[in-house]
């Protein structure tokens, strides 16, 4: 049976998946929204810092008011509802739930919950691709010696790149290369939360109604999103990384084959089997026609020339050698296409991506002048932003990873455009994810 056959037979049989929602944010409503439509899927509970923000973006999402309320999850079990709470712990451990979705996009906060839930014996969908790239391989061991699923969630761009890029090895083709699309600007990585909506194309008004936050927008928009998620695909898919980070080639999707092939082709990549992001910009910061700003892709190579042969029968648009094709989707629906996350977890007990090494790492960069004493705010804001680095590399020049920045404390001044490192700060070395990245970083390559 198809996926959604074998939801509608859980619902038949009133034996549905049970999910805790972390986090009541865009990822968390945009998943939401949906999850209500689903058959053979149940939303036990939903645990946020504010209840009052979670239930206000419930209703945002146009759930009925009698399908949730303010009580404890065994009533919610009960009565076949939802219980908003902000008692997360209760929520991860609780005897019925089946599978823990965390989208607060706090790294650090992230693995706590994440390690609890695999503790607590629960598959995760995790949308918090932060925590993965700062200690995912570690999460994922730490999930395997559980017995449990750790998964990264679809409709967020790393896992929608996992799937192309397994069709085409499942296929029998070699990969070129595979990523994402982004709007690019070099100047971009200085932009902090005031400046992020004129970047971004959206009107002020727009962000108030669509409940957007500036600082997680600004961390798409100063290349800090792109190196997070092409760090996820490199480590989940065993993909190289530039050697200079990413490169944001300018092309439409027809550009793809003949961009992203290896220099020795024709192309702009150091080698062959990399991730790197497509730039829906050209060189004078104009918009190229039939971009990929939203979207992911794959780029194969026909290794015999028969295959090259069915791609010139089959009217396949090519690079100029014949060789090199690339597949795609031009969209990504975000937390509105987490049900394949769910559905794959929860019937097939298969992860739509997950880390299998440490290939890649993101590095926190000064985005102007640090003093000695200031505190760090993290991704998105107003101190520093993620570039893609080659994760033995940044491991060997004591590099800071991004997602580790929340709260830290400058201890010397850094000069704008440095890399920062692990002596340059204080962090909490208490936490989970502090322990995780430590252990993680024995495996880099």
């Amino acid at each position: 049976m198809s996926l959604y056959q074998q939801l509608q037979a859980r619902a038949a049989e009133d034996r549905p998946i049970r999910l805790g929602v972390i986090g009541a944010g865009k990822f968390g409503t945009m998943f939401l929204a949906q999850a209500v439509r689903l058959p053979g899927i149940h939303i036990l509970g939903v645990a946020d810092l504010s209840v009052d923000r979670a239930r206000a973006n419930l209703a945002l999402a146009e759930w009925p008011a009698e399908r949730f309320d303010a009580g404890t999850p065994d009533a919610a079990l009960q009565a076949g509802t939802t219980c908003v709470t902000d008692d997360t712990a209760s929520l991860i451990t609780h005897p019925a739930i089946d599978i823990v979705v965390e989208c607060t996009g706090d790294p650090v906060v992230a693995v706590d919950h994440l390690m609890a839930a695999f503790e607590a014996g629960k598959n995760v969908i995790s949308a918090t691709v932060e925590a993965d790239a700062v200690c995912g391989a570690a999460l994922a061991r730490r999930a395997a010696e559980a017995g449990v699923i750790y998964s990264m969630a679809y409709g967020d761009q790393p896992a929608m790149v996992c799937e192309l890029v397994d069709w085409a090895r499942t296929c029998g083709f070699s990969v070129a290369a595979a990523g994402r699309g982004h709007k690019w600007r070099p100047e971009y990585r200085f932009s902090t939360p005031d400046t992020v909506w004129p970047h971004y194309g959206l009107t002020p008004e727009q962000a108030e109604r669509g409940r957007l936050n500036p600082k997680m927008f600004n961390s798409f928009l100063d290349g800090t999103k792109p190196a997070i998620e092409s760090a996820a695909i490199a480590n989940a898919c065993g993909l190289s990384v530039p050697m200079d980070g990413l490169g944001y080639p300018s092309g439409s999707i027809d550009d793809l084959p003949n961009l992203m092939r290896p220099r020795s082709d024709g192309g702009v990549l150091d080698g062959a089997g990399m991730v790197e992001v497509l730039n829906s910009l050209d060189a004078e910061g104009r918009p190229i026609d039939y971009d990929i700003r939203m979207g992911v892709w794959v780029c194969l190579h026909a290794d015999t020339d028969y295959q090259a042969r069915c791609f010139e029968e089959y009217k396949v648009t090519t690079d100029d050698t014949g060789r090199y094709f690339a597949a795609y989707k031009r969209w990504h629906l975000i937390g509105l296409e987490l049900g394949m996350s769910v559905a794959n977890v929860g019937l097939r007990r298969e992860a739509t991506g997950v880390a299998r090494g440490f290939h890649a790492d993101v590095v926190a960069v000064a985005k102007r002048d640090l003093a000695a004493g200031e505190i760090l705010d993290g991704e998105g804001g107003y101190c520093v932003a993620g570039q893609l680095r080659q994760a033995a590399r940044s491991v060997a020049q004591g590099a800071l990873p991004l997602g580790l920045t929340g709260a830290a404390r400058m201890l010397r001044p850094v000069a704008q455009d440095t890399v920062l490192g692990w002596a340059d700060v204080a962090i909490d070395e208490t936490s989970a994810a502090f322990a995780l990245r430590r252990e993680v970083e024995e495996l880099a390559e």
